[in-house]
């Protein structure tokens, strides 16, 4: 996806970057980027500036509407639950999603998106961000549900009998 930058073919650069990271908009904004200390363009040059390159790519693919819901042709039947809706268990669910699965997504706290919404300051990743893909996201069918704190007010036996699978 850097050559492609390069080249202008932002789109496909998007593609190429989704390929491998389900949000590149969060990954762009706090990573602390250590392969750009080790880019051997370092030796005499500037590093690839990846973490701004991941960044910009996906700036460009809101605002040019590029990503968009996707939700999958033909659903499985199968319904999974994913515990928790930090980076991890959105990319699972997003995942799994598309792979076709029903999914809900649990979430202890009171607020959909773990550590993105609760843990990093506004200043690094702001909660519009987060919340724009959380809502992308609702609209390709998965089901968030905040304030369920699974072995407490959300009885372990609902998970087993309710679901085909369990990510936790």
């Amino acid at each position: 996806w850097n050559d492609l930058v390069y080249k202008g073919q932002w789109q496909e650069a998007l593609q190429e970057l989704h390929a491998t990271n389900n949000f590149p908009e969060f990954t762009g904004r706090i990573c602390p980027a250590p392969c750009e200390a080790s880019c051997v363009l370092n030796i005499n040059q500037d590093p690839v500036t990846i973490e701004h390159l991941e960044k910009s790519i996906a700036d460009k693919g809101w605002q040019e509407g590029w990503i968009k819901p996707q939700p999958p042709e033909k659903r499985t039947g199968k319904k999974v639950v994913v515990v928790g809706s930090g980076p991890a268990g959105l990319a699972a669910a997003q995942q799994l999603d598309r792979c076709g699965h029903l999914v809900t997504v649990l979430e202890r706290d009171e607020y959909i998106g773990g550590i993105l919404t609760l843990g990093i300051p506004d200043f690094k990743l702001s909660k519009d961000v987060v919340a724009r893909r959380i809502d992308q996201m609702t609209q390709e069918g998965i089901t968030f549900i905040a304030s369920q704190h699974v072995g407490e007010n959300y009885p372990t036996e609902k998970l087993l009998n309710e679901f085909d699978a369990i990510c936790l």
